[in-house]
């Protein structure tokens, strides 16, 4: 399916209480387990895209070229909507204006920004700052002029929870809505109440980010939808799952100097070939050889 056509069905999916499932990928491997799994839509995490490429923690320092090249990447193996995460638009409303663009020519059919200072900082940690309100609503506008398809949808997210209070950050969400913006994303709510009361504040359509030991609440996908979310983020699920189990299998190697008996956590040399689509490419060599 086009990227064109990819743009008009996550627009058309993302519905008031729809509690779609959204796994993230920092790279395609990823990526193409969550398409296998059955998943109809999928985001490009910035942490897991800082954390696998980089090796470092989410702190702003993967380039916004870096990230489009994630984005292309994943778009060449998955047939499924992406939301890419934008960060902070990688500076001012320009900047914005030009990650916005790399990222739609990407394959983007979603584009999160979010009103942290630049550079950013994971969701849930400490010491978070934002932006003025103003200048968020600059960026939004900027971002939504540079679009080239009118259904890529545009994404804001706020971190004002953790620096202004809850109000704050649902005020912040109805003025980037004004401003333009597709859907919305307050991240970080503290508790149960908060979370399940963002949608009705602000009504339209809401993401939620379940965050595994951060410090939202973890509820079921049935109860967000019934509170009104179109989507529930599990943006790092698959990376927190492949860390253990490279953490795990690489202990047992320098405890016992073999595999042995590791064998049943561990895909094998077939199925691992089935996943990358190998009898693809064999069916290409014999049509060019």
């Amino acid at each position: 399916m086009s990227t064109t056509n990819l743009n008009k069905v996550m627009r058309q999916a993302l519905v008031a209480g729809a509690g779609h499932m959204m796994p993230g990928a920092g790279n395609a491997l990823a990526a193409r387990f969550i398409e296998a799994a059955g998943h109809k839509m999928m985001l490009v995490s910035g942490a897991a895209v800082a954390n696998n490429y980089l090796g470092v923690p989410d702190l702003g320092l993967v380039s916004v070229t870096e990230l489009a090249e994630h984005v292309a990447a994943i778009r060449d193996v998955v047939n499924i909507p992406i939301l890419a995460d934008g960060d902070t638009g990688f500076g001012n409303a320009i900047n914005a204006r030009r990650t916005v663009q790399l990222l739609e020519r990407a394959g983007a059919n979603a584009i999160m920004l979010e009103d942290q200072t630049y550079p950013k900082r994971c969701g849930h940690f400490e010491g978070k700052d934002i932006i003025s309100t103003q200048e968020m609503v600059s960026k939004l506008k900027a971002a939504v002029d540079a679009r080239k398809d009118p259904d890529l949808m545009i994404l804001a997210r706020t971190d004002a929870r953790a620096v202004e209070g809850f109000e704050a950050a649902l005020d912040r969400a109805r003025a980037y809505q004004e401003a333009g913006a597709d859907f919305l994303f307050i991240e970080a709510p503290l508790t149960r109440e908060e979370l399940l009361a963002i949608p009705a504040a602000v009504p339209g359509i809401h993401l939620c980010n379940m965050v595994i030991g951060g410090k939202t609440p973890l509820l079921p996908r049935e109860e967000l939808a019934q509170a009104g979310y179109a989507v529930v983020c599990y943006a790092n699920a698959a990376l927190q799952a492949s860390m253990l189990a490279m953490q795990q299998a690489m202990q047992y190697l320098a405890e016992h100097g073999s595999i042995q008996g590791f064998e049943s956590k561990l895909m094998m040399f077939a199925e691992r070939q089935d996943v990358l689509g190998a009898n693809h490419f064999k069916e290409l060599e014999k049509r060019y050889t």
